[in-house]
């Protein structure tokens, strides 16, 4: 569990970095979250505030497939999803949020397994 002071440090990276990125219709945003069991990333149109898509490791399509969640390969595996299904609906471009995490180890992985699947940010 992180301390207060991490706390505040992830969310002034997150206010910070949310000032810049800005997901529209014809280029959403891809939004990643970790937890420490779990890897979070949904797709969203910040315009109409709607979220097209979510994938995270507790997907029954990659849950019969992963043996762990806490891994780097788990969450490059739910970049590739995110990727396939931004594709199924016609998305090609997203812009890219850590969500105020560093990037670096999971939060890096969803974004190269995003791009292993033809997504570009």
């Amino acid at each position: 569990m992180p301390n207060a002071e991490t706390r505040i440090a992830r969310a002034r990276r997150r206010e910070r970095v949310r000032r810049a990125v800005r997901g529209t219709p014809e280029r959403p945003r891809l939004s990643v979250y970790r937890s420490e069991k779990h890897v979070y990333a949904q797709v969203i149109a910040d315009a109409p505030a709607r979220t097209l898509l979510s994938v995270s490791t507790l997907t029954p399509e990659l849950r019969t497939q992963l043996t762990k969640t806490t891994t780097v390969d788990a969450a490059k595996e739910v970049g590739k999803l995110v990727a396939r299904r931004c594709k199924e609906k016609g998305i090609t471009r997203v812009v890219f949020d850590r969500n105020g995490f560093l990037y670096h180890g999971r939060v890096r992985a969803v974004a190269d397994g995003a791009r292993e699947g033809g997504l570009e940010f």
